[in-house]
């Protein structure tokens, strides 16, 4: 797996990505079942509210090499401000139309 993480601009202050990259190496929350190689690609932001600029950088991620794509849980689940993203649902869906002629698989959290 070539892993490309997107996660809220808005926790950039609070949370430096720790705990993503701790679950990736213990294959813990999203990556339980990955039994292949996980190479993380790239981690950034989504630009901000409300997540237009996610596409661009999806697809530079896949540019790099990334043949999946997961929203960090900052998106989904508010971690660790306790607001989830009120765009989730539109930014992945605008993000999966646009890369649709990619093979890339698309993991909706991290831990």
């Amino acid at each position: 797996m070539k892993l490309g993480i997107i996660r809220c601009m808005q926790t950039e202050d609070f949370c430096p990505g720790t705990m993503d990259f701790k679950v990736i190496k213990e294959r813990k929350g999203a990556f339980e079942n990955v039994t292949e190689d996980i190479e993380l690609i790239g981690f950034t932001s989504c630009g901000g509210c409300p997540g237009k600029k996610a596409v661009l950088r999806a697809r530079e991620l896949v540019k790099r090499g990334a043949d999946t794509i997961a929203f960090a849980s900052c998106i989904q689940n508010g971690n660790p401000i306790g607001y989830p993203c009120p765009f989730a649902r539109k930014m992945k869906d605008i993000v999966q139309k646009d890369l649709k002629d990619e093979e890339i698989r698309f993991i909706d959290y991290t831990h």
